[in-house]
Order: structure tokens, then C-alpha cells, then sequence
């Protein structure tokens, strides 16, 4: 009876870490595709308040998880603004005061630009990977897309914004279809739905983002993929201080 009870326990031991494991890949697999080894996207940005509404359109790049360049091309007033991350550290160039920002941690949580997206949300500053451990929590329908609904908490060390997160990535092409961010207090921050499965550069992805925070109401930010490029080489030199201030 013991040594039945010890497998018992030792398979149900192996059947959780394979189920975690199985929830790492997920996210592995959806990140990639959405981020590939290097990808150059197009996009715009729409702000919307219930009563204003502010665009702009942006290019990215992005290498790995180490490094993120967006510039914004538009509207005239906010062209040229841009923000750059290399490992750990961000900044943010402002054209119209010829100035450097370093964003320090404690900004990561603050609006990019005014938007419902904060620095860490744009820039990937947190590795959904790396930084947290995967859990399948359920199975869910989004968007009549069969889902896997995974919690993601940070690690001990992690330097993240959120206290937790759910997402929900569909069985059918691994996309993330739904996210929710937690403060510490375990207060829904904002939810980010996607939609408008598209083929972009090789690859089918969604293409169009809603941000929307829990305590606005009428608040939302879209951002909508135009064109998008995947796994073409970028020198790590591209992501360098001086270019930020040139690059168009």
C-alpha cells in the first residue's frame, strides 16, 4: 500500500510539472510568433477618451528580448519622439527639448505617451517568458477561438510590473487573443483583447489591440499592425543611444 501511494504521488508530482511545462511552451510559442528572432512593424496608435480621440502612427524593431526601438512618424508635434530599450535600461528621446529620459523602474507602471499602454506593456520590458512561471488554469472560448487560459506570476527576482497576469492563447495558431494585468493588490489594472487575424510579413497574427483600463470607462487605446516584418537581421548596434535620435 505505501509503495502504490508513493507512485501515486510521484506521477501526480510528474503530471504537474509536465502541465507547467506544457503552459511555458504555450507562451513561448505565442511570444515567438508574435515577436520572432527580429521583427519591423508599421503601425498606429488610436487614443481614445470619451471626449477625444488622438492618433499616431509608429514604426518598431524589436531583437530578441533585449532590445526595442519605436518611433513615432506622426502627428508633426510628436514626430521624432522615440524610446529605446538595450538589456535592462529604457529611455525615451524628446525631440521638441532635444532631451534624453532614462526610465527608471518605478516609471514602468506610468502611460506611454499618454496612451492606456504603459512602458513596460510597449516596450517589453518584462520577458512573459522568462520572468514569471506558467500555469493552465482553464479552458476558455474567446472570440470563438478555443483557448488555453494560463496564469503567469512572477518570480521572486523578476523586476515586473504586475502582481499577476492571465492570458488566453488559442489552441488554433497560438495567438494571444486576451490579457489581464493585476496590480499587487490583485486589482484588475486593464484587459488587452486582439482581433483581426491577419497574414503579416510570414506569418498569421492579430492586428488589431485594445487596451482597456478596468477603472475608465470610455477609455480605450487601439493599436493596429499596417505592416509588419519578421526574422530579418538587425545589427545590435541599430539599438544604440544615437540612433534613437536619428532613426526615421
Amino acid at each position: 500500500m505505501k509503495k502504490q501511494s508513493l507512485i501515486i504521488c510521484f506521477l501526480l508530482c510528474l503530471s504537474i510539472s509536465l502541465h507547467a511545462q506544457d503552459a511555458k511552451e504555450i507562451i513561448r510559442k505565442s511570444n515567438d510568433l508574435l515577436n520572432g528572432k527580429t521583427s519591423k512593424v508599421t503601425m498606429t496608435m488610436n487614443i481614445v477618451r470619451p471626449e477625444w480621440k488622438r492618433s499616431m502612427t509608429m514604426k518598431s524593431w524589436s531583437k530578441g528580448t533585449e532590445y526595442f526601438l519605436v518611433l513615432v512618424t506622426a502627428p508633426a508635434k510628436d514626430r521624432g519622439t522615440s524610446s529605446l530599450k538595450r538589456g535592462n535600461e529604457l529611455w525615451n528621446w524628446m525631440p521638441s527639448i532635444e532631451r534624453t529620459i532614462k526610465v527608471s523602474p518605478s516609471m514602468m507602471s506610468q502611460s506611454w505617451m499618454g496612451s492606456d499602454f504603459t512602458n513596460d506593456d510597449l516596450l517589453n520590458a518584462s520577458s512573459i517568458v522568462d520572468d514569471y512561471t506558467h500555469d493552465i488554469v482553464a479552458e476558455e472560448k474567446v472570440n470563438g477561438y478555443d483557448c488555453w487560459k494560463i496564469q503567469l506570476t512572477p518570480k521572486e527576482d523578476a523586476a515586473v510590473v504586475w502582481s499577476k497576469v492571465f492570458m488566453w492563447i488559442s489552441k488554433e495558431g497560438y495567438w494571444q487573443l486576451k490579457s489581464e494585468n493585476y496590480d499587487e493588490d490583485d486589482y484588475l489594472v486593464n484587459t488587452m483583447n486582439a482581433y483581426d487575424i491577419k497574414q503579416l510579413g510570414d506569418r498569421k497574427i492579430p492586428s488589431r489591440m485594445e487596451m482597456i483600463p478596468a477603472d475608465e470607462e470610455g477609455n480605450k487605446t487601439v493599436l493596429i499592425y499596417q505592416e509588419a516584418e519578421f526574422d530579418t537581421p538587425i545589427p545590435d548596434s541599430f539599438f544604440s543611444m544615437q540612433n534613437m535620435k536619428r532613426v526615421r
